[in-house]
């Protein structure tokens, strides 16, 4: 028999590379999946976060894709510059954070940057805003600073008027 798997590695040894990285890439997905620190939740059960426990929305898209359309009162920190940004959000670190992205890949780097920064309640929205679109969710314009300077100002002059 061991002759028999020898002759089939040596005229196999493209297939045999092919089952070693297969086996090597499942088995490190395994233990990531194992250790990770956080949570991957649907879009359906982001709303309930959201709505139930106050979570914060995260959005770690480049500010295109936020402006095109976003999660409603999503705060967004692109993940490039979520490691500057971090120290400014710890204010959330006992708050549900769900961080999104497009697809829910890059998502999940971040959540591994809040999990290591000491945040408790960490989730990763799977699919991202291709998920949450697809479910039919809202999805809103961010105001823009000057309109969202205005709407701050009227809400304060009517305070004085009342």
């Amino acid at each position: 028999m061991d002759e028999r798997f020898i002759e089939f590695v040596t005229n196999h040894w493209l297939l045999f590379i092919a089952l070693g990285v297969v086996t090597f890439l499942l088995i490190q997905d395994f233990i990531e999946s194992a250790t990770q620190k956080f949570t991957s939740i649907s879009p359906i059960l982001a709303v309930t976060r959201m709505n139930d426990e106050d979570a914060i929305v995260l959005d770690v898209r480049e500010k295109p894709d936020f402006v095109d359309g976003c999660i409603k009162e999503a705060i967004n920190t692109p993940l490039g510059k979520l490691d500057d940004h971090i120290k400014n959000l710890t204010k959330y670190q006992n708050t549900p954070v769900i961080v999104v992205c497009q697809t829910g890949t890059r998502s999940m780097s971040a959540c591994r940057k809040f999990t290591d920064a000491g945040f408790d309640k960490v989730y990763n929205l799977v699919g991202g805003m291709r998920a949450w679109e697809e479910g039919k969710l809202p999805v809103s314009k961010p105001a823009k600073p000057a309109k969202a300077a205005k709407l701050k100002k009227l809400k304060k002059d009517k305070q004085a008027n009342a």
